[in-house]
């Protein structure tokens, strides 16, 4: 539904979340960390951003090839499991597009993931340029439409049990959204100022305990999360069969399951 505050829905998603998407989503989304350093040029001595760290994959991998590393994200619980595995970078609590930096402070910023769950996708790349030096790099990863197979899982489970989802989840107003797709990508990164925009698509097949995959929308965690969450337990318990018969095929012989997946990895320089 249009009207409804989008960042403040989706900061309730992941409020108290950390574990829960540490166990599930969290091990999904570290996969392109090294694609994004690379894309962002991110290398020893160079001050980075990395804003909605979330439980620190990339921040703790940016400190890894030696540079001096500022983390931020809006929520508490991510920010103390960032303290654990990021232990050397700066932890910030904030969140896009309103950062508490001054201009041209970093070096280079990344976003990990961070496009999907924001109101304004090119406020909010607007203000990473704002924080980079001139000659600096800004990278940023998210999801793709159409959905790889990985993605459409959860759709596919929920239509399955005869669940439809509810008409007031928030989506983007028209203006403010933008195609999923390579050159939508290219094109949001050049709206916001940036120069020499690219994006590529990075495939990959995510193995996860079905269990654990299960845990993250269990948790209330996304859309998905939330459509389980208004669910009586009969219906939740249906769905959950639908989720069974539906990956029964990505099982391998260990039981784990082999989604394939996709995401988009944009990058550009600030002038």
């Amino acid at each position: 539904m249009i009207g409804i505050d989008f960042d403040a829905h989706e900061r309730s998603r992941w409020a108290g979340r950390a574990r829960a998407y540490g166990r599930s989503f969290g091990r999904l989304c570290a996969y392109p960390t090294p694609a994004l350093l690379d894309a962002a040029r991110v290398r020893a001595g160079q001050r980075v951003l990395d804003v909605g760290t979330g439980p620190g994959t990339v921040a703790a991998a940016a400190l890894g090839r030696g540079a001096a590393v500022v983390a931020v994200d809006a929520e508490a619980s991510m920010l103390v499991q960032a303290r654990a595995s990021a232990a050397g970078a700066g932890l910030v609590g904030a969140a896009l597009p309103r950062l508490p930096f001054p201009d041209a402070r970093f070096d280079a910023a990344v976003a990990n993931f961070v496009l999907n769950h924001v109101g304004d996708p090119a406020a909010a790349l607007a203000e990473l340029r704002r924080v980079v030096r001139p000659g600096g790099r800004v990278a940023v990863t998210l999801w793709p439409s159409p959905h790889p197979p990985l993605q459409r899982l959860w759709g596919e489970a929920i239509a399955a049990a005869g669940v439809t989802p509810p008409a007031d989840l928030p989506r983007l107003a028209p203006g403010r959204d933008f195609p999923r797709t390579e050159a939508g990508v290219t094109g949001l990164l050049g709206a916001a100022g940036l120069t020499d925009a690219v994006c590529t698509t990075v495939a990959w097949t995510h193995r996860t305990d079905p269990e654990d995959w299960w845990a993250g929308p269990a948790a209330g965690i996304s859309a998905v999360g939330l459509v389980l969450q208004r669910q009586e337990p009969a219906v939740r318990d249906r769905v959950r069969r639908e989720y069974d018969r539906l990956t029964a095929g990505f099982r391998e012989a260990d039981g784990r399951l082999a989604l394939p997946t996709a995401a988009l990895l944009g990058a550009a320089s600030v002038a």
